[in-house]
């Protein structure tokens, strides 16, 4: 059971990486509490075989600004936790060479391997959230932001390993441009995340890492904080910051720590955040 401040509903929220693991998780706390939804999606078929007509689906790419201005008709909220993986896979979209030696020079040059990608975190994160921020209705009420912590932390261990090929550059510079626009915004920092659902190739992912809904939900600033982060809580924690006025312009750090309490009172964790 959560407890949330009461609010007026949203006109509509535009959900931005719907078909992830977070993003799945979000559209579904969204679906719950009855809220008008409207999903942006790279391939609208996938996303129609996911949610059928419980949301309104329409097609926009991040890498292309121009995309994305129908989504915005009659938009209140954006809440956006895209992603790519840290480290090249397949989902970086790498266009196709016959150089025999390419994959040993995309591991062994980062900046090579990312300028042959077409979905990488510097263009999902770094590029399509500077489109994203300014393609947003001008009196949008908040912009929640699914980012990642470390990213003030990029020169120490283990985020200077994690950032070889630039992933907390890219969700940085997706941070400053929302942080320097003038739109309100709300902006959550999750750890390693585990629990389902398990959509990204890492080592979470293999073993399928998960809490049991054991673990408690620690709150934190000043990316002071480390650790693992259930999808399950970071969705619910994204969609408690929606219409909360003390959570306007703010950052903050979301860990899976400690023991469980009976419920989650959002309203007392997001207190504690001053």
């Amino acid at each position: 059971m959560t407890q949330t401040s009461p609010s007026q509903p949203p006109k509509l929220v535009l959900v931005a990486g719907a078909t992830g693991g977070v993003g799945q998780l979000i559209l579904s706390e969204l679906l719950a509490k009855k809220l008008p939804v409207r999903v942006l999606a790279r391939d609208p078929a996938q996303a129609r075989r996911m949610f059928a007509d419980r949301a309104d689906i329409i097609w926009g790419d991040l890498r292309d600004r121009s995309s994305l201005e129908p989504a915005m008709m009659g938009v209140s909220h954006i809440m956006a936790c895209t992603g790519s993986t840290a480290f090249p896979t397949a989902r970086w979209q790498f266009r196709s060479a016959s150089d025999p030696w390419e994959w040993i020079k995309r591991y062994t040059n980062p900046s090579y391997c990312k300028a042959q990608a077409d979905n990488s975190p510097d263009q999902v994160d770094a590029i399509g959230g500077q489109n994203l921020v300014d393609a947003a209705p001008a009196d949008l009420q908040q912009f929640i932001l699914v980012s990642a912590c470390g990213v003030e932390r990029k020169d120490q261990l283990p985020f200077s390993i994690l950032n070889l090929f630039g992933v907390l550059d890219a969700k940085l510079a997706g941070e400053t441009a929302l942080r320097n626009s003038s739109l309100p915004y709300t902006i959550l920092r999750p750890g390693r995340l585990i629990d389902g659902p398990y959509t990204s190739y890492d080592l979470n992912s293999l073993m399928q890492a998960k809490t049991e809904g054991k673990l408690g939900i620690v709150l934190g600033t000043g990316d002071r904080l480390s650790g693992e982060t259930s999808r399950v809580d970071l969705a619910a924690a994204a969609v408690a910051c929606l219409q909360n006025p003390q959570m306007i312009n703010k950052v903050f750090e979301i860990m899976s720590k400690g023991p469980r309490p009976e419920s989650i009172n959002w309203d007392k964790l997001f207190d504690s955040l001053g």
